[in-house]
């Protein structure tokens, strides 16, 4: 199907592009719609294409060591999936799946390709939106890692469940302890006292009616704050992994260079050598 210049005008890796530009790139591609549900590519297959999203909604998913389905991306309309594996000829490592009615433009190496053929000086402009598009990507993984699992917690806290903190802090604490016991001894000190005249006499059935009311109502609520903190205690281990692998990557990337160097200073001494 025909797609129309203006288009690219909202997609961010051809917005530098001039109208002329657009027109030559508009008569390469194709704009291809999907069913809900459709899958645009999986993971293996030779990476011969890329997509711009145009409307609707797809999930770009990866399947890790653990053999769990990932969503490692989800584009809004304008945004390009599949461009690394396009550009290098390589297989998708990833899946990329309809999750309704969709429209997207398909690109390939041929379409850049002519377009560079006919107006050399838009490679520039789309290299200057790709290295954009990438340091951003690289900021998104650097501030992943650095994230405070405490304030990402905060930020999604509703007003029920600050509540339900606030009632497990009291719970928990000697405050709660001591008021409690103190609260227990004057209600049936005064209703021993009271004797005859007692508003809950002995065995004390109301006060046993109030206390069973408080543990039904004072359980679950201090459960939605463990949840919270079990969800908390996840979210750091995961923040935990992500800056060791970093790490890890940066190690192997330190030792490669010191094993560089080191090549370097052995043909040094090996020139010093051949000199004397």
């Amino acid at each position: 199907m025909p797609c129309d210049p203006d288009v690219f005008e909202e997609i961010p890796i051809f917005s530098l592009l001039d109208a002329d530009e657009r027109a030559v790139l508009a008569e390469q591609v194709e704009l291809k719609r999907f069913n809900a549900r459709q899958r645009i590519y999986k993971a293996g297959e030779q990476g011969e294409k890329a997509y711009v999203l145009i409307s609707g909604k797809v999930q770009v998913v990866v399947i890790d060591e653990d053999n769990q389905e990932v969503v490692v991306d989800m584009p809004a309309p304008g945004d390009i999936f599949g461009l690394a594996s396009m550009l290098s000829t390589a297989p998708h490592q990833t899946t990329a799946i309809t999750l309704e009615p969709t429209a997207a433009i398909e690109i390939d190496r041929n379409d850049i390709a002519t377009l560079l053929e006919r107006k050399p000086n838009a490679g520039l402009d789309m290299l200057t939106m790709v290295g954009r598009q990438f340091r951003a990507t690289q900021d998104l993984v650097r501030a992943r890692a650095g994230r405070n699992p405490n304030e990402v917690i905060a930020g999604q806290l509703t007003v029920g469940d600050r509540l339900a903190d606030a009632v497990a802090r009291f719970g928990g604490s000697w405050a709660f302890i001591i008021t409690f016991a103190a609260v227990l001894l004057v209600w049936v000190a005064v209703n021993i006292g009271l004797a005859t005249r007692a508003w809950d006499p002995y065995p004390f059935i109301l006060l046993n009616l109030f206390l069973s009311m408080l543990a039904a109502v004072q359980a679950p609520i201090i459960m939605m704050s463990q949840n919270r903190q079990d969800a908390k205690d996840r979210l750091r281990s995961e923040l935990d992994f992500a800056v060791n692998r970093k790490a890890e990557t940066e190690i192997i990337q330190l030792a490669a260079r010191v094993g560089r160097i080191e090549d370097k200073v052995d043909d040094i001494v090996d020139e010093l050598s051949r000199r004397r």
